[in-house]
């Protein structure tokens, strides 16, 4: 896999510590870009390095940070959605609970580079772990000159604060987190005004996921060209891939952006193959909310527009692998359950389509149900689909736009048997064994 350049702490223990991060060449980007760069220099960096945003919209970064008002007189602020909720997603937690200073001097750059001088850390609330060590090494870097008043001597002065979620998926969604960290309900706004105009505090904001951050040190220290001598000319860079459900060994791993989604799940270095050597049936590729993907369609690229092409979203990178004994209806339900119970309610389609969908799922797995209910879910899904505020009632009407047309005859055999033939049988068999007793 090559050099490790945001999972860096797999080659160096203790990176987290500010001493090792210091004489592993850790906050000399941060140095070099406040000392010898002018914020537009940086800019214009990282739109030339092509990085796109890594929690899942896949924006061009440094077009974002553009699209902050030149003239308005109001304080700017950057946001760091660390909200990591997505099921299926877990590499943001990985840099926060073991490299958090890389972050963190990925934040001192990009706020010189934005001109704001306040940065909050927005992290999901459950992630305690997480939390801790950032404020440690919010610490050390304040000690150390790296955050706090005349950083490095320059006059440039930076504040950044943590501040912990109550664990609601909604929050992951930039507006309901501004929403939140300004001790409001977590209702996501309508838009536009973007945040870029209108954000925390009614002020101009960025808002960037905790990957993404960690890509801009690397860029400002070996350069555009070097980031995007990695991976697809339109997607490059390095990428951290989740990789969970039935392989033998899920983890975090990080591969050139493009890196093959087969590779991903059979190499060794990566997710070695299915659990128990079973077939494969399907893979979600871009976490739980993304169109699913059949065994014969995963010889693709793991970028965004590869991805896209396939009919499916890299979204978080969160790839989800289900073998051969998966009951699709039972996974279905279960993704269900989760985008009713995370529902903010706002929204009346996704706030009554989300419930509407998990009670018919609900009576396809358990029984009560009649064959019309097959096409009553995807009647459903499409009249949620892009009739809301934000993406959270898309987050299930895609997977059922997808799941049903590929697996439509496990659904259709559930509906004739009035409940899930697997779990019939395994109860016919306890029954049996009883029995025989």
């Amino acid at each position: 896999m090559g050099e490790k350049v945001l999972l860096r702490h797999q080659e160096v223990p203790d990176i987290r510590r500010i001493d090792v991060y210091e004489s592993d060449g850790g906050y000399a980007a941060a140095r070099k870009a406040l000392t010898e760069l002018q914020p537009e220099q940086i800019v214009d960096t990282v739109k030339a390095s092509s990085l796109r945003g890594r929690g899942g919209a896949g924006f061009p970064t440094g077009v974002k940070w553009g699209f902050l008002p030149k003239d308005s007189p109001k304080p700017r602020y950057l946001c760091v959605n660390a909200d990591e909720s997505e099921p299926g997603t877990f590499k943001d937690r990985e840099i926060l609970e073991n490299s958090p200073h890389l972050l963190l001097e990925g934040i001192a750059i990009s706020s010189f580079a934005i001109r704001c001088h306040t940065a909050y850390i927005y992290i999901r609330g459950e992630m305690a772990l997480g939390a801790k060590r950032l404020e440690e090494a919010l610490a050390e870097a304040r000690a150390r000159g790296h955050i706090g008043k005349n950083i490095y001597g320059t006059g440039y002065d930076l504040d950044v604060w943590v501040h912990r979620g109550a664990g609601a998926y909604i929050c992951g969604e930039e507006t309901g987190l501004i929403e939140s960290l300004e001790g409001k309900r977590a209702y996501p706004r309508v838009k536009p005004p973007f945040p870029a105009v209108h954000g925390v505090f009614a002020s101009p904001t960025i808002v960037n996921n905790v990957e993404t951050l960690a890509c801009v040190p690397p860029i400002i220290s070996r350069g555009a060209e070097w980031f995007r001598s990695i991976g697809p000319e339109k997607c490059p860079g390095p990428k951290l891939f989740c990789v969970s459900g039935h392989v033998k060994q899920p983890g975090v791993y990080e591969a050139p952006m493009g890196t093959n989604l087969k590779r991903i799940i059979y190499d060794e270095e990566f997710g070695g193959g299915i659990l128990n050597d079973k077939k494969l049936k399907a893979v979600i590729p871009g976490g739980s909310s993304v169109p699913i993907l059949s065994a014969d369609q995963i010889d693709i690229s793991m970028d965004f527009d590869s991805v896209a092409a396939a009919g499916s979203l890299l979204g978080s990178c969160g790839t989800i692998v289900l073998d051969e004994e998966t009951c699709m209806v039972n996974a279905l339900l279960n993704l269900a359950h989760f985008y009713h119970h995370e529902s903010c309610g706002q929204c009346t389609p996704c706030r009554e389509g989300t419930g509407w969908i998990e009670k018919v799922l609900h009576h396809l797995e358990y029984g009560g149900t009649e064959a019309a209910e097959v096409d009553l879910l995807l009647d459903i899904a499409n009249n949620m689909a892009g009739n809301t505020i934000c993406l959270l009632a898309d987050s299930l009407s895609m997977p059922v736009q997808s799941f049903i047309p590929k697996f439509r005859a496990e659904f259709e055999e559930h509906a004739r048997l009035d409940g899930c033939p697997k779990r019939r049988r395994n109860v016919e068999a306890v029954m049996s064994g009883v029995a025989a007793r």
